[in-house]
């Protein structure tokens, strides 16, 4: 907030020492194009990784006629979902993630408000066990001892960490982080299946009285393990634009599905001479919790999800990487590349396996050896059924109609005028020349998010206490 309120001279002031400014950051600031190139950071949100653009745009009105051109070279955002690789790309994908999975428990962006009404949860998934790690238990109201005896700092470096790293299941690990994607899948059918049972109903005939849609995020865990977090929704035959599911689906009939339907899932992985032949299952913890048909209701004042919760909640987790490093975030090259990186040895060991196994015939349809610096995760950070609620094509799409009904105001064109847009631009880079030019772009994106949280736009969704 401070921030936002500051300058950028007095921001570009903290670099200084002494009162001395850095002879690199003051060789760009004296540079005669700096506001040139500032301009092009703030259009870019100070974007960590900018596309660096050069060409032109023409619009033409359709009588021929040149209306606005621009020319000469831009910066465009890079996009990354991940904080830890540009947290002002992140920041956008985070606000476009809250609104996309709160549409579909609140409504709008052409989901009906009547939506509300009908039954939410918010179902966590997670792996199962393949050993003991160092933990930080917490029972009733207080952080217990760790299985080692000792009592960790939730800072603690070895959180997460094998207590007997030679009998922990690395294989396992990986394959089963490699086909997590499919016991979701297979998930969702079950969900489908059990909740005909319940109603009396064979699964084909589910679709005549209601319909199943989900927004599910994966997060990474200490262990390097990943869960989901879904958003499970049950609507009406006609989906959110139709009447509420039947009542006899209640909070605890869906509660009791999605855990009976977790546990009844198994992959096999297929046979292997190097390791045998896996099992592959959900963990045994399976928490599930009602959503509330709206804010301000007990649940909200006695800490429980209501929709914008739920929604900041979903929203943070699909802009987390691995909880590891920067260089966790960009592929592995090759074997000797995992040794240079600085991570744990538990992380590391997991990438040398995923390696490991992607090199075996068996294994090659998994692509393991380019997701190993995912940890053997291949799937999609954020997924949603397609009745959930809107796309963010569409949320993108809203957004460029906006700022184009912006230059029509300002150029005082009619938004019934047809305009044809003639783009000729092509790449000449990637990211700053120097640091000091990084260093300054880091200004402006600080200053970006510092704005946004003073105009409200901070979707930041916090959980109920202790969790």
């Amino acid at each position: 907030m401070v921030a936002a309120q500051a300058g950028f001279g007095e921001m570009v002031a903290a670099f200084s020492e002494s009162g001395t400014l850095d002879p690199a950051l003051a060789h760009v600031l004296a540079r005669a194009n700096f506001d040139t190139w500032a301009g092009k950071v703030k259009a870019a949100r100070g974007c960590a990784k900018p596309v660096r653009m050069a060409g032109g745009s023409t619009v033409v009105d359709s009588s021929g006629k040149v209306v606005a051109e621009l020319s000469g070279s831009v910066f465009v955002p890079c996009k990354n979902r991940r904080a830890s690789v540009c947290e002002s790309c992140s920041a956008h994908y985070a606000h476009d993630t809250f609104h996309l999975i709160r549409a579909g428990m609140a409504g709008g962006k052409g989901v009906p408000e009547t939506v509300t009404g009908h039954l939410r949860v918010l179902a966590t998934l997670t792996a199962p066990s393949f050993g003991k790690v160092h933990s930080r238990p917490f029972r009733n109201g207080h952080v217990r001892r760790c299985s080692c005896g000792e009592l960790h700092s939730q800072y603690d470096d070895v959180l997460g960490t094998p207590l007997d790293p030679e009998t922990y299941d690395y294989v396992g690990s990986v394959l089963w982080q490699a086909h997590a994607g499919e016991l979701w899948r297979r998930f969702t059918i079950a969900v489908g299946r059990k909740l005909a049972r319940a109603l009396g109903l064979r699964p084909a005939e589910l679709r005549e009285v209601m319909r199943l849609s989900y927004a599910k995020v994966a997060e990474y865990q200490r262990r390097g393990l990943i869960h989901f977090h879904a958003v499970v929704r049950i609507d009406g035959p006609e989906g959110p634009d139709g009447p509420p599911p039947p009542a006899e689906v209640t909070d605890d009939v869906l509660t009791a599905v999605i855990q009976a339907a977790a546990a009844s899932v198994v992959v096999r992985t297929p046979d292997s001479p190097a390791v045998g032949v896996l099992d592959l299952a959900w963990g045994d913890q399976v928490d599930v919790e009602p959503i509330a048909a709206s804010e301000g209701t007990s649940e909200e004042s006695d800490g429980g999800w209501h929709d914008r919760r739920v929604a900041g909640y979903v929203a943070k987790y699909a802009t987390k990487g691995t909880r590891l490093t920067e260089g966790s975030d960009y592929r592995i090259r090759s074997a000797e590349h995992i040794e240079q990186l600085p991570i744990t040895e538990h992380h590391k060991q997991l990438m040398r396996t995923a390696w490991r196994l992607g090199g075996l015939e068996e294994f090659v349809d998994l692509n393991l050896r380019k997701w190993a610096h995912m940890l053997g995760f291949r799937g999609h950070f954020l997924t949603k059924s397609r009745r959930y609620s809107t796309t963010f094509g569409q949320i993108r799409r809203t957004r460029a109609e906006y700022c184009l009904d912006e230059q029509r105001e300002a150029l005082g064109i009619s938004d019934t005028e047809v305009l044809t847009v003639v783009n000729d631009w092509s790449m000449t880079g990637i990211g700053y020349h120097n640091d000091a030019e990084r260093r300054l772009a880091a200004v402006f994106a600080e200053l970006h998010l510092a704005r946004r949280k003073l105009d409200g736009q901070d979707d930041d969704g916090e959980g109920p206490h202790g969790r």
